[in-house]
Parts: structure tokens; sequence; C-alpha cells
């Protein structure tokens, strides 16, 4: 079966945040400090994060990411991705995105439940400017979680940095040189609309292609592939053979709406259909008040068509998202 939206695009994706909190105060999501949060009474309880899953599986979804806030910060996560692993093969892949500060004391309970994949958010490798970024002196916590991640065998390990003009476009070789090293993905993503403090402006966006060109002109790049298809990252070699991987997500400049794969469910169960979207659906309220699961999978299915063709960051009317990307999830 398959999840279709208006467009006729496949949705296969599902982003579920665990939820809004975050140790990390990163000035491109939360630069001031904690913002209003959702009550504990109204987070989905990890048996309905199950069962939410079991019907999007059920529908076609056949990747779930699990983000946040910081979604470790949730006790017994390893637990949930225990329960979510019984819905493979169906499910094909489950993945967790992470600043890393918690992740070493998880990591083996996370592998032996079934997590697949994990994200490392990495905005600089300098440990003053990583501070400066994030707001805590973490940085040997975050390359702790990289090795951590590498032992324990998930493969690829992934890293995000959001790449902002003034505050670490100048490290963008360097990060490619820590791909080269470690032998990871580094994965550079354009500065989005999606801060609490509603400070983004498009002269602090380092396009895609500035990107790949600064890292082309000293480590030669090859595409693995010629289309994109429904992957929100360009992938590319090193054409010397070097290990590691280099991916850019270019959101902005570059938008591949036209092929989006993806929904999200936020921590307090409201269905996304778009990072930006300025609309949610109340899955938690259809779940909690005993409908049936036929409703339940109508309620999805007509959430789902209304997914919009495409985000409007480049138009002069753009309306931000209706919550920062703490609500939102990864």
């Amino acid at each position: 079966m398959a999840l279709r939206d208006a467009y006729n695009r496949t949705i296969r994706d599902l982003r579920i945040s665990l939820t809004d909190r975050c140790n990390f105060r990163c000035f491109y999501c939360l630069p001031d400090g904690e913002p209003a949060m959702a009550r504990r009474e109204t987070l989905l309880t990890f048996e309905e994060i199950e069962y939410a899953a079991d019907v999007f599986v059920s529908l076609g979804i056949e990747k779930l990411r699990l983000t946040g806030g910081e979604p470790l910060i949730r006790r017994d996560v390893p637990k949930l991705v225990e329960k979510l692993a019984k819905l493979k093969p169906a499910l094909k892949d489950i993945a967790l995105t992470t600043n890393g500060f918690d992740f070493p004391r998880h990591a083996e309970a996370l592998k032996l439940a079934g997590l697949d994949r994990v994200t490392i958010s990495l905005d600089s490798l300098d440990a003053a400017n990583f501070a400066e970024i994030t707001g805590i002196d973490a940085f040997d916590r975050t390359l702790e979680a990289i090795d951590t991640a590498k032992r324990h065998g998930f493969e690829p390990v992934k890293l995000n940095a959001v790449i902002v003009r003034g505050r670490n476009d100048h490290e963008i070789v360097d990060f490619a040189r820590f791909a080269r090293d470690r032998g990871v993905s580094m994965r550079f993503i354009e500065f989005m609309p999606l801060d609490s403090g509603h400070e983004w402006d498009r002269s602090m966006v380092v396009s895609g292609r500035e990107i790949r060109d600064a890292i082309d002109s000293v480590f030669p790049l090859e595409s693995v592939s010629d289309s994109r298809g429904s992957e929100t990252a360009w992938k590319y070699h090193f054409a010397d053979g070097a290990p590691g991987e280099i991916g850019i997500i270019a959101p902005v400049t570059e938008m591949f709406c036209g092929q989006c794969s993806r929904i999200r469910l936020t921590a307090d169960g409201q269905i996304r259909t778009c990072l930006f979207s300025t609309k949610e659906h109340d899955l938690r309220g259809v779940i909690r008040s005993g409908a049936p699961r036929g409703e339940v999978v109508d309620f999805i299915e007509a959430a789902v068509l209304q997914k919009e063709p495409r985000h409007y960051i480049n138009d002069p009317a753009f309306t931000p998202a209706s919550r920062s990307m703490s609500f939102i999830g990864g």
C-alpha cells in the first residue's frame, strides 16, 4: 500500500519528534533559550507513538527517524526503538538525529534495540566556535559521540552542519577534511527560517553551490548519482578515492519539494506535512478519542492529501512556519 498526496508524491518517510526540549541553545534554532514547552500530558506516550507508527507503516511508511528537540532527553528511548523494530521488515530503517551529548551512554542499548543509523549535529570543528554556536561547551562530547557511533557500527555515520555566513562558513573545507579523516558522511545544510528568534535573513544563507565549489576547489568531488530522487541531499564522493562522503542539502536555493517523500509527527501528536507548514493536523486528538483504527487511517490519509506543493521561502509573502525547529523535529 502506498500513501500518496494530492500531487502523486509517495510518502515513505516519517519523522517523529520525541520531545520539544533540548539541552543545546543553537542560535539557528533556540537563540532565546527554552520556548514555552508542550505540557507533559500533551506529549504522545511511547504506546501512542508505537500505535501511530504501526498505522503509518501499514500505509507504506518505510523509514522512521526519531528527532526532537534532543530525543535522548526523553527517558527509555532504547525501549521505544525496540518496540518500533518489531515493525520490521515492512519498516526498513530506524534512524536517530541527536546532538550527541548523551549518545555514548545509550549507544549500545540503541544498537541492540534495533536502531539502524544515527545522525549527529556538528556545527563547528573549533571548540570555542562550537560553544558560540550551540550555547554549550560540549565539543569533546560530540567528538566522543561520533567515535562511539562508529565503534558500534552505525555506518555510515552522518554529521549535520548548518552553514551560516559569518559563523562557520570559513570551516567548510575543514569539515570536508574531517569527513576524509574520519570516514564519515558530512552533510552541509543551508540555513533555513526556522529559528525561534526569527532573525533569519537571506544574506546569512551560504548556498549549496557555494559550499560544493569551496570543497571541490581543494578536494575534487564526484557526484554519486545524476539524480537526487526523493533524498534531501546531493551526495558526492572524493575523486581521489579517500573515505568519507559529502552531502549538500540546499532547500533554500535548490528546493526539492517536487520529490518530497516526508511527513512529520510532533512530540504533541500533530501531523505536519511540511517543515514550513502553517497548519497542523491533530492526530493525538483522534487517537485519544478512542477512534477505531479505520478512522485513524482515514485521518492520516486526509492530512497527507493536504501536503503543500512546495515551500514558499523564496516568495515575497513568505510566512514563517507556525513553530520553530525545536518543536517540529528535523
